[in-house]
């Protein structure tokens, strides 16, 4: 009886031993209904409702040990929406592996994955949680932490240090942590392997101590407000196989003892305040394939060392102080795929040997003191996509083929002794979209052969010794916008055949010995700069070039002359008269100018007379009348100011914008014009009583109202009273892009809304790159983008734009502008704007257009805008697809996400990394959807190599 009860005990025991294993596993059925209650997504509705057994071991995402327990769950870049629900660990109670990555969770951290006493890795990277961290300290078990590129904020929790058996943590973009130091307490992780604090508030100094950490094998503390030298200990890392401390405030010399990490393959210690040399302990670190020092103050010369690297892929040490020659050996011995060394002092002669292996992408040594010719070798790099050698004394000819490189899109010889004649294999130049060789001594006739780079999009030749006539086969190169051939000893008349450049937006043919007529054709180009100044034309200018305000544009031709028929006079612009009648009618002219002396005297009397009456009637409470506008023209006008005060009247209002009233104004000779009205201000001269404009606002109308680019919407005039000022622009009959994508009837097709973001960004570019000074737009935004009738966009709204008056590229303004959504977020919290500030808002009108979505929506969430939305989706091939405007047809969607990827390298949240917008233009133009296959190729190396290079 004692044995029997003591044998039922034991099963009992049993019995209750085998439940406590089915009970969890029973329950984690649970979890995934919990999981589908709490989050939504189309991959996470697709789990089916658990009936018996481990069904959901094959459910994807779901990794479960033999015992059938869920061990690991990865529902990374699954487009999931929703909170992570609190008891989650007490239905999975074995689980090692979390990821949920790249998904819009919200809320705060999830607190209730403390509960997962087992959990190894945990990785909550992009999902848009913010709010302030807690206490870490009980994850005893966690090897991995990834909570990168979050809105978390407040104190950064120093716990982690706690968690002695991590291996991997990565709070990179938090930057709203409160500025912190790092503790000594990090010395605890015995077995941390890498550590990326990259843009999370840190500042002072790298603590000595961090050499003590020898298991590190990535250490990233880029993007911070880290000062003082950089350590020696680091040397001591001798696992360090990645080292970035980019964008910091670090200063003193590079130590030599960095060249103790043999390991080292990345090193980046970029945009600092870094002196001395650079170490040739490093230069001859065995495994280092990617070096980059831009931007510092370095002195002395580039060590020999570097050139007999057998691993070296990219070299970019721009804007430094570096003097002496260039390694005579780099990339002799290894794969070199870019070369950037730009702006130094460096001479001597360039590297023969540095495309020997057939790699190169990019070499850029522009601004410095190179010289010697260029080797011939360099003709056969035909893996070249950029090529600068710019304000250098670089001389003799340009070798033949240089030109014509199969794959090259930019080539720039300028500034340089080049001399010779142009290589007619530029005909060969199938993928080069810019040219630049002005000033240089090169000589000869523009070859014909020219007019076969079909995808060029600028040349300049300016400032040479070119002679003969121009070709008219230029006029085959239907994608040019900016052609400059002005400063050389070109002959003949001026070819018809610039007529059919419908894409040109800049044409200067001055100072050379063209002869003949200005042709009537080239008023087709038009509002586009043009200048033929300072030749040997004759005969009328053609009537639309007068009355487009462009007398200076061919002043310096004696022989020119305006049409009879017309009805003004320009000075130093003769009427084409008979010479038998010239002598009869200067004395008309004699008589005519007394009189209308005369008549014009006595109108400004009346004028002084009025303004005094109208004084006391204003102050008797009645309106003022026209003439009490001054006005400031920028182009020939077909109206006065009477036709259009009279009406700007409320049912001629079209809109309102930021700062003004809009009106459409039909005249009676049926143009019509865009007038805004801005809002109310003080703009009287406190030193005089004339009405003028506020200064900085006249000082900006009067840059804008010079600026000729078919891409910028036309500013005719603009008229100042004492409380308000209205600026007069061509009407664009398709409204804003704004409208049109998002309320408009019109569905624009891919090709059409990719050739509005060509002509935005050539605009854009134009502001940024072509004028002195430049412009930053600081609002742009679908609504400031116009269409014409064909579609044609122009930038529109200058009302806050900001003219660069000092020099240089780090030109700011402070004064806060700008729209939400399409704010930089530098901008956003330090009201320093830039032309990259424009990138980024391009950028975001860029994803307007191949989403077809607003920039602020309610399924991004809440305060999250397309930029998140976007980059949660193109981490997976669905979420890519997911993006692309589902209005349109699929037969573009490659093109589509080419330029997508354009759109991202544009809000990119560290500005630097951004490009420019001529980069942009380019890197348009090569997803062209003409043209988009062949670049696929070349796209797929340069991801590969993914430089941070100079334009």
């Amino acid at each position: 009886m004692a044995l029997f009860k003591i044998i039922l005990y034991i099963l009992s025991c049993l019995s209750l031993f085998i439940l406590s294993f089915q009970a969890p596993l029973q329950n984690q059925s649970h979890f995934f209904t919990l999981m589908k209650t709490s989050l939504s997504g189309n991959s996470i509705s697709k789990w089916s409702t658990l009936t018996e057994g481990d069904q959901y071991c094959n459910y994807p995402g779901i990794a479960c040990d033999n015992d059938g327990y869920v061990v690991e769950i990865d529902l990374s870049a699954w487009s999931v929406l929703g909170r992570i629900p609190n008891d989650i660990c007490s239905y999975v109670q074995k689980l090692r592996v979390l990821r949920l990555g790249h998904n819009d969770l919200r809320g705060g951290f999830p607190t209730g994955v403390f509960n997962c006493s087992f959990l190894e890795e945990l990785n909550l990277s992009t999902s848009n949680l913010a709010g302030n961290l807690p206490n870490f300290s009980q994850m005893k078990s966690l090897r991995v932490l990834d909570l990168s590129n979050n809105q978390f904020s407040g104190e950064f929790p120093i716990s982690v240090t706690n968690v002695t058996s991590l291996e991997v943590l990565n709070f990179n973009e938090n930057s709203g942590f409160s500025m912190w130091q790092l503790p000594y307490e990090v010395t605890q992780l015995k077995n941390l392997r890498s550590l990326f604090l990259m843009t999370c508030s840190l500042h002072g100094q790298i603590p000595p101590w961090i050499g003590n950490m020898t298991s590190l094998v990535d250490l990233e503390l880029s993007g911070n407000s880290l000062d003082g030298p950089i350590p020696v200990e680091l040397g001591e890392l001798r696992n360090l196989q990645l080292l970035e401390l980019y964008y910091n405030q670090l200063t003193g010399e590079i130590p030599e003892e960095l060249g103790n990490l043999t390991q080292m393959f990345d090193l980046d210690i970029s945009v600092n305040r870094l002196t001395g040399k650079i170490p040739v302990s490093i230069c001859e670190l065995p495994k280092l394939r990617f070096l980059q020092l831009y931007n510092n103050s370095l002195t002395g010369e580039i060590p020999l060392a570097i050139g007999n690297s057998t691993s070296l892929h990219i070299l970019s040490v721009y804007e430094n102080f570096l003097m002496g020659e260039l390694p005579p050996n780099i990339g002799k011995f290894t794969e070199l795929v870019g070369l950037d060394v730009s702006e130094n002092h460096l001479s001597g002669e360039l590297p023969k040997e540095v495309c020997k292996n057939g790699k190169l992408f990019y070499f850029l040594v522009l601004d410095n003191q190179f010289s010697g010719g260029l080797p011939e070798n360099y003709a056969k790099c035909e893996s070249l996509l950029r090529f600068r050698v710019s304000y250098n004394h670089l001389s003799g000819p340009i070798p033949e083929g240089l030109l014509g490189l199969p794959h090259a899109s930019i080539i720039d010889l300028s500034y340089n002794l080049f001399d010779g004649m142009l290589p007619k294999s530029i005909g060969n130049a199938r993928n080069l979209s810019e040219l630049y060789i002005q000033t240089n001594r090169i000589s000869g006739s523009l070859p014909s052969e020219i007019s076969q780079a079909a995808n060029l999009v600028k040349i300049d030749l300016s400032k040479n010794l070119l002679s003969g006539p121009i070709p008219p086969e230029i006029g085959n190169l239907r994608k040019l916008n900016l052609l400059l051939l002005q400063g050389n000893k070109l002959v003949s008349s001026i070819p018809e055949s610039l007529s059919s450049l419908k894409s040109l937006n800049l044409l200067n043919l001055s100072n050379n010995l063209l002869t003949g007529n200005i042709p009537e054709s080239l008023c087709e180009l038009l509002p586009n700069s043009l200048d033929f100044s300072n030749n040997r034309l004759s005969g009328p200018v053609p009537l639309p070039l007068i009355k487009e305000g462009l007398a200076e544009s061919f002043s310096g031709n004696p022989k020119l002359c305006a049409p009879v028929y017309f009805n003004s006079s320009i000075p130093s612009l003769p009427l084409c008269l008979r010479p038998n009648t010239r002598k009869r009618l200067n004395t008309i002219w004699v008589i005519a100018t007394t009189v209308l002396v005369v008549i014009v005297g006595f109108l400004l009397f009346l004028k002084r007379w009025y303004g005094r009456e109208r004084l006391v009637i204003e102050q008797n409470g009645f309106s003022s009348t026209s003439f009490s506008y001054e006005m400031t023209s920028f182009r020939r006008l077909s109206f006065d100011q009477d036709e259009i005060m009279k009406a700007l009247i409320d049912k001629n209002i079209v809109g309102y914008g930021g700062s003004g009233t809009v009106y459409k104004i039909e005249l009676r000779n049926g143009q019509s014009f865009a007038v805004k009205k801005l809002w109310a201000g003080k703009t009287k001269d406190p030193s005089s009583d004339q009405l003028l404009l506020d200064r900085e606002l006249k000082a900006e109308v009067d840059t804008l109202g010079k600026i000729r680019h078919k891409n910028i919407v036309k500013l005719y005039c603009c008229f100042s009273n004492w409380d308000s000022n209205l600026l007069v622009y061509e009407y664009m009959s398709n409204g804003n892009l704004w409208d049109m994508l998002h309320r408009g009837k019109v569905l624009l097709d891919w090709p059409t809304r990719h050739t509005i973001a060509v002509g935005i960004a050539q605009g854009l570019a134009y502001l940024h790159h072509d004028l002195l000074p430049p412009i930053i737009h600081r609002d742009v935004k679908s609504t400031n983008i116009l269409l014409n009738a064909d579609f044609l966009p122009k930038v529109a709204d200058f009302g806050i734009a900001k003219v660069l008056h000092s020099k240089g590229k780090d030109s700011t303004t402070t004064a806060v502008a700008g729209t939400y959504g399409y704010l930089a977020p530098e901008y956003a919290y330090s009201s320093k704007a830039t032309v990259k500030c424009d990138v980024y808002s391009f950028g975001v009108v860029l994803m307007e257009l191949i989403t077809g979505k607003r920039p602020i929506e309610q399924e991004f969430g809440e305060n999250r805008n397309i930029i998140f939305w976007v980059a949660q989706k193109v981490l997976t091939k669905e979420g890519i697809m997911e993006v692309l405007d589902e209005r349109l047809s699929g037969s573009f969607k490659d093109e589509m996400i080419q330029v997508l990827r354009i759109a991202i390298r544009c809000t990119c949240s560290v500005p630097a990394l951004r490009p420019t917008m001529n980069e942009v233009v380019q890197l348009l133009m090569d997803a062209d959807p003409c043209r988009f296959d062949a670049f696929k190729r070349w796209d797929k190396l340069k991801e590969e190599s993914s430089p941070t290079m100079k334009a």
